[in-house]
């Protein structure tokens, strides 16, 4: 079995946390090929190194000396390796990138975060470092090419046979660094995978997978043992993540499950997320419940819409003129609403809502602000009939008012709209309505 082991930031924030993927590694000899993200945070206040890196190109577009924040830098990398015992020449090799800090790419400062922490990692678990640059191609436009970037990456593993390689970053063909958005050592992770054709793609964090709730809404969540692509990207758009959301792009292409596991605690189980989940008897009803707040709502109105074409596509390109992102649209036979996020809107709304009345002549235009959405996220529950009036009722026994309601077309989540003063109270009742009580009925859901 090839499995593509990734860790990100707080698993290499410290010595400590170098010895515990060393072990990792070292436990299992299918974990052939490691990708590393830039030292982490080491405890609460502290800083990741990207931040750092970010922060002293900040200082150098505005002609602050970064002398002391570099030093800062340094000290950092050198303390891992003399802890470690790495020999490699950390302070030589950070003292030659500080002195010539001035004649590189803002993507190339940023970059030597993970450059230097897979230095150190190569070293210390006895494996060939391979530069990303070398081997992840980027096009001019930001998209990887993966067809070159395949070629390159299978004949370093028929010439090394395995690597470290840093995340979050690769190179256009003249050289020219290229980083991917915050998080992105997950999509390197996820592109070597499907590269190499991998079996597996582990993605080593500091929680134990996808819990079912946010532990700072519902006390001690269930865990997730297992979930669809589908399901995953419902509940990561609204904030339930782990895992950078583009990372399951290049592996659900080519049936690559991924496994996210803590570094802190590596046996517990975690979370597979794969294109399908079996059926089993002890499936859950609901996989997860997330949501936020801040949302606004545009409600339209006219007569005979239903009769008009157009009139919702020409809604959406008055929002599309003003830039803003369009999150919900639902609908009735006469009326419509559009849900955005309201910090989008801010400076905007009264402009939106003026050019709606010129272009559309609605009947009626009314807004709902301070808004925030909830999805109810489940693969089962388009197998179970009467789940969603379950869910209304529930709310409507707690006093929850619920103020909209959409639903995907693959049935596998819905989206309710409430009063962002009963965001809390609606996650915990539809939590322990649900959740918690298929946790007692059936320990095994679990």
């Amino acid at each position: 079995m090839i499995k593509i082991s990734k860790f990100g930031g707080s698993s290499v924030a410290s010595a400590e946390q170098f010895k515990k993927v060393k072990a990792i590694v070292d436990a299992d000899p299918d974990r052939k090929f490691v990708v590393v993200s830039a030292v982490g945070r080491r405890f609460d206040g502290d800083n990741k190194i990207t931040d750092l890196l970010l922060l002293v190109n900040a200082h150098i577009q505005y002609h602050v000396d970064c002398t002391s924040l570099l030093a800062d830098i340094e000290q950092r990398f050198v303390d891992i390796a003399d802890e470690l015992g790495v020999t490699w020449p950390v302070a030589e090799k950070f003292e030659t990138f500080a002195k010539n800090i001035k004649k590189h790419s803002p993507e190339y400062i940023v970059s030597r975060g993970e450059w230097f922490t897979s230095h150190i990692m190569a070293e210390y678990l006895g494996l060939k470092f391979v530069d990303a640059a070398d081997v992840i191609v980027f096009h001019h436009d930001g998209t990887v090419d993966i067809e070159r970037t395949a070629s390159r990456l299978k004949e370093i593993v028929v010439r090394e046979g395995a690597f470290v390689l840093p995340g979050f970053y690769g190179a256009t063909v003249d050289g020219s660094i290229k980083l991917f958005k915050r998080g992105g050592g997950d999509i390197t992770g996820a592109i070597v995978a499907r590269c190499i054709n991998a079996d597996l793609y582990e993605n080593w964090t500091d929680v134990s997978g996808f819990l079912s709730a946010d532990p700072r809404v519902v006390d001690d969540p269930r865990s997730i043992r297992r979930i669809t692509f589908d399901e995953m990207r419902e509940l990561s758009y609204m904030g339930a993540s782990v895992l950078q959301e583009e990372a399951i792009f290049p592996v659900r292409e080519v049936g690559i499950p991924i496994v996210i596991k803590n570094t802190n605690r590596p046996e517990d189980r975690g979370t597979i997320i794969s294109e399908t989940a079996e059926v089993g008897t002890n499936e859950h009803l609901i996989t997860g419940v997330a949501g936020k707040k801040d949302f606004l709502a545009v409600h339209v109105k006219k007569a005979h819409m239903s009769n008009e074409v157009g009139v919702i596509s020409r809604a959406l390109d008055i929002f599309e003129r003003y830039g803003v992102s369009v999150e919900h649209i639902p609908t009735g036979v006469d009326s419509f609403g559009v849900v955005v996020s309201a910090d989008q809107v801010r400076d905007t709304i009264y402009s939106i809502v003026a050019d709606i009345r010129r272009e559309i002549k609605p009947d009626d235009i009314t807004m709902l602000d301070k808004i925030a959405l909830i999805s109810v996220v489940g693969r089962n529950m388009s197998r179970r009939s009467g789940t969603s009036g379950k869910i209304f009722g529930v709310l409507g026994n707690a006093g929850v008012n619920i103020r909209m309601i959409t639903q995907s077309s693959e049935e596998i989540s819905i989206i309710m709209g409430v009063d962002n003063a009963d965001f809390e109270r609606a996650i915990k009742v539809i939590y322990e309505g649900f959740v918690r009580d298929e946790m007692v009925t059936s320990p095994h859901a679990r």
